[in-house]
């Protein structure tokens, strides 16, 4: 088997606590030809002494002050190597053998961007693991990329000639700059390759960067969508104006109902909240779907 040089960037900033379990889940797959870099934003936490463990199995570390994790990825890139890029956060996991399976498909297809299945999980409190998975493929055959992010970032793999003709990250985003370089790529007629299988374990917890970015976050998706679809970004944009929120006396009926109905009548619900003329132009499908970025 022909093994095309995968380079892989983690930005890293004080999240020691889960930076082991995605290092080992790189340097584990044992891929025989692997470039790995880390760029860690300077952390106060245990972080550099995790990467110093490993140091010896990495390409390039540095632990430094950047402009934000789209900058730590951005120098990764112009550093490797490799025919094939990706990103890994600090805080998700690759799955078993993926490398391999990755260089398969680019051995097959050549260059695009080649994206996967994820596992959502999240640690509570008691100990519990919440766990679910994705159908990715079906989401992005079925939903316009302009209407909502469907490639899972840590499930995504993609050419060097790919990076160098979309360009690099947009160091002034912080919350959408991958969506927006999908997006990019796709305006430049880059194939996209959907794949059926699981690539990556994506963590959710408490600090997670998109769970809370809130009215920031969402101002800079309206950018984003303003950028590419000026459509959607209208509904966005009405959407997150709006107030959704029940009366007292609603709440309590809602929750009488919502024994009764299920899950079923949140959406009911919130449809029916609906109902100004501005709408009218946008199917339920839309609504829900773009309700779902916020």
């Amino acid at each position: 088997m022909n093994y095309p040089k995968i380079s892989i960037v983690t930005p890293s900033y004080n999240q020691g606590q889960y930076l082991e379990d995605t290092i080992l889940s790189v340097l584990g797959q044992r891929y025989p030809n692997l470039e790995y870099l880390i760029y860690d934003a300077a952390s106060t936490d245990n972080s550099v002494e995790i990467i110093k463990k490993y140091e010896k199995e990495l390409t390039y570390w540095v632990s430094e002050k950047d402009k934000g994790q789209a900058d730590a990825i951005n120098k990764g890139f112009n550093r490797a190597t490799g025919e094939i890029l990706m990103w890994l956060n600090s805080d998700d996991v690759l799955m078993p053998n993926i490398l391999n399976f990755i260089a398969t498909q680019y051995n097959e297809k050549g260059d695009g961007i080649y994206f996967g299945n994820c596992l959502h999980f999240e640690e509570k409190n008691n100990g519990i693991l919440v766990a679910r998975g994705s159908n990715v493929a079906a989401s992005f055959n079925s939903i316009p990329l302009e209407l909502a992010d469907t490639i899972i970032q840590p499930s995504s793999f993609w050419s060097r000639k790919v990076w160098f003709e979309t360009g690099i990250l947009n160091i002034d985003l912080n919350f959408g700059f991958d969506w927006e370089w999908f997006l990019r790529a796709k305006q430049n007629n880059i194939s996209f390759y959907p794949l059926h299988k699981s690539i990556s374990l994506y963590r959710i917890h408490e600090e997670h960067k998109s769970g809370v970015g809130g009215r920031k976050r969402q101002e800079e998706l309206l950018k984003i969508y303003k950028l590419y679809n000026n459509r959607y970004a209208n509904l966005y944009e009405y959407i997150i104006n709006e107030n959704f929120s029940f009366s007292l006396g609603e709440r309590v009926v809602f929750r009488v109902l919502k024994l009764i109905y299920g899950k079923q009548l949140t959406r009911t619900h919130f449809l029916r909240k609906i109902k100004s003329k501005k709408y009218k132009e946008y199917t339920a499908k839309e609504i829900d779907i773009i309700k779902s970025m916020l």
